[in-house]
C-alpha cells in the first residue's frame, strides 16, 4: 500500500485527486486507487465582527464533509461496474492570480479570503479551457448541451456566469446547484457529491426516455487560480 497526500489545494482538490489517481492507476496495471477527501472548513470560523464583515460570507458558503471514490484501469467485468471512464485530465494555472483565493494559518486559525474578482476571472477563462479539454475527445462547443457537466459549486455567482458564458441549458448545472444547496461549498469533497447527483439525474432521465449524456466534463477551480478538468464518459448510461 502506498499513500499520496495532497494538501492546501482547496476547491480544486477533488478533481486534482482524480487526475493523480488516474495517473497512478494507468501506470500500475491491476491496481485500485482509493481517493479519499476530507475537509474541516469550520476551523476557519470566527465570531461575527463589524471589523470583518466578509467572515460571514465564508460561514454561510462553506461546509465540512468527506467523500471517496475508487479509480482503476482494466476493470473486471465479472465483479466490477465502473461508472466513468476518465479520458483526459489537464490543469491550467492563471498567472498573476495568486492572491485571488487566499488562505493563511494564523494564531486565530485559518483565514480564508476570496477576491470579488474570482467569478469574473473564471468566466473570462473557462471557455478556452473547456474548448481545449473537449478537443482531446474530438468534441466541440456545439456539443456543450449534449454533454453532462460536473462542476465544483464554488458559489452561485460562479455557476451563473459559467452557464451564461457557455450558453448552457439550466439543467446542465443542476447537480452542482443541488450539491451547493445541500452541503454548501465543501471544497474538495463537493465534486463527489456533484457526480453522485449527476448520476442520479441521468438515471431518472433514462426512465422517462430522455437522451442520456455519454460524454461530459468534470471541472473545479482552486487556489492559483488553478483550473482542473477531466473529459469523461458516463458508463452508467
Amino acid at each position: 500500500t502506498h499513500r499520496v497526500l495532497l494538501y492546501f489545494i482547496g476547491c480544486s482538490g477533488g478533481v486534482a485527486g482524480l487526475r493523480v489517481a488516474k495517473d497512478i492507476a494507468e501506470n500500475n496495471p491491476g491496481s485500485r486507487v482509493l481517493l479519499a477527501t476530507s475537509e474541516t472548513t469550520i476551523i476557519g470560523f470566527k465570531p461575527p465582527s463589524a471589523d470583518r464583515p466578509y467572515d460571514l460570507v465564508g460561514v454561510a458558503l462553506f461546509g465540512d464533509g468527506a467523500g471517496a471514490m475508487i479509480i482503476g484501469s482494466d476493470p473486471d467485468p465479472i465483479c466490477e461496474k465502473p461508472l466513468f471512464e476518465l479520458h483526459t485530465a489537464i490543469q491550467n494555472f492563471l498567472p498573476d492570480t495568486e492572491k485571488t483565493i487566499d488562505g493563511r494559518l494564523t494564531e486565530e486559525g485559518i483565514n480564508f479570503t476570496l477576491s470579488r474578482e474570482l467569478p469574473q476571472i473564471i468566466e473570462d477563462n473557462v471557455e478556452n479551457f473547456c474548448k481545449k479539454l473537449i478537443g482531446k475527445a474530438g468534441l466541440t462547443p456545439k456539443d456543450y448541451n449534449q454533454m453532462f457537466w460536473a462542476v465544483h459549486p464554488g458559489g452561485p455567482a460562479i455557476l451563473n456566469r459559467m452557464e451564461k458564458r457557455l450558453n448552457l441549458s439550466p439543467e446542465k448545472l443542476s447537480p452542482s446547484r443541488r450539491a451547493l444547496m445541500d452541503y454548501g461549498n465543501a471544497s474538495s469533497n463537493s465534486i463527489v457529491y456533484v457526480l453522485e447527483y449527476m448520476l442520479e439525474e441521468s438515471r431518472k432521465a433514462r426512465k422517462i426516455n430522455k437522451g442520456e449524456n455519454e460524454w461530459g466534463l468534470i471541472l473545479a477551480f482552486g487556489p492559483g487560480v488553478t483550473f482542473e478538468g477531466i473529459v469523461a464518459r458516463n458508463l452508467d448510461v
